[in-house]
């Protein structure tokens, strides 16, 4: 069930390689982890579970894009 998606050549998908592309991004960065607050502080910084969904959702469309060729050159 862990397997990449492949087609009848043996290559993945776009969608699959920045979905890993994704995974390794916010895995390097801690993107999408709850911050942890020190006890007895509010980390005035933590964002909301749907901002972090939104902000993951942005991160795989800017993935595609680069895996697609389509991605900003900076």
């Amino acid at each position: 069930m862990d397997q990449p998606s492949a087609s009848a050549n043996g290559t993945r998908r776009n969608e699959d390689i920045a979905l890993d592309l994704l995974k390794f991004v916010a895995a390097t960065t801690g993107t999408g982890r709850a911050a942890a607050a020190a006890p007895g502080f509010v980390s005035a910084s933590a964002s909301k579970p749907d901002d972090q969904v939104a902000h993951l959702l942005e991160l795989y469309t800017r993935c595609l894009r680069v895996v697609e060729g389509k991605g900003e050159a900076r």
